[in-house]
């Protein structure tokens, strides 16, 4: 699969206050970065990915979905199921996931990519501290469902999560499947599914 990147309009270079034309003497054109842009993750992101993920899960739960190793890897395999929010080059937010082939998610989905599959597993979706409670998790979410729903071999979304999550999730289409066969640690989860393929065409009405 050929990889998708999302990218909007870049904002006009910026002019010097003296509002110097570009046939001014001097006056040179200012590069900037965009203001905001959604690509897919390369390999090269992976320790911006490991620096929010680990902030944010660590200091929570003692644990992160995925490790440093972990994301290289999946960014190297798959990293058309990946989408970063990068705001002035830098990351604020990011989604991983991978290709499963089974009706529910087991241990093994944890780490594995299966290319043969029709399901998208969010393995994290993860926010910058200085960026969380802004809705900038459900505007990556909602962008990553149709980022999906573009996709010809992606039929279906699955992800687990805690049970106070679950009503976030809900707001996007997923469905409750039941208790997730996977824990970590003491840890246990719900599964949800839902299906992606209208995602594509789906104008954002969840509010965020």
């Amino acid at each position: 699969m050929s990889t998708f990147s999302i990218y909007p309009p870049r904002p006009e270079a910026l002019r010097s206050p003296s509002r110097a034309t570009p046939e001014s003497p001097g006056c040179q054109r200012r590069h900037t970065l965009p203001a905001s842009e959604f690509r897919c993750l390369s390999p090269e992101d992976a320790v911006s990915v490991f620096e929010i993920e680990r902030e944010a899960f660590i200091s929570v739960s003692g644990s992160c979905p995925l490790f440093l190793d972990e994301i290289r890897h999946f960014l190297t395999l798959c990293p058309e199921l990946s989408l970063g929010w990068f705001q002035e080059g830098r990351l604020v937010a990011f989604i991983i996931g991978s290709l499963w082939d089974k009706e529910r998610l087991t241990q093994e989905s944890l780490t594995l990519h299966r290319p043969g599959g029709r399901m998208a597993h969010l393995h994290v979706l993860a926010v910058h501290r200085t960026c969380r409670q802004q809705g900038k998790g459900s505007v990556l979410l909602w962008r990553y469902l149709q980022h999906l729903g573009r996709q010809p071999a992606v039929r279906r979304a699955v992800l687990m999560c805690e049970d106070g999550l679950v009503p976030f999730y809900e707001r996007f289409g997923f469905c409750t499947v039941g208790p997730c066969a996977v824990t970590v640690g003491s840890l246990a989860f719900t599964e949800l599914q839902c299906s992606v393929r209208g995602h594509a065409r789906l104008r954002r009405n969840s509010g965020c």
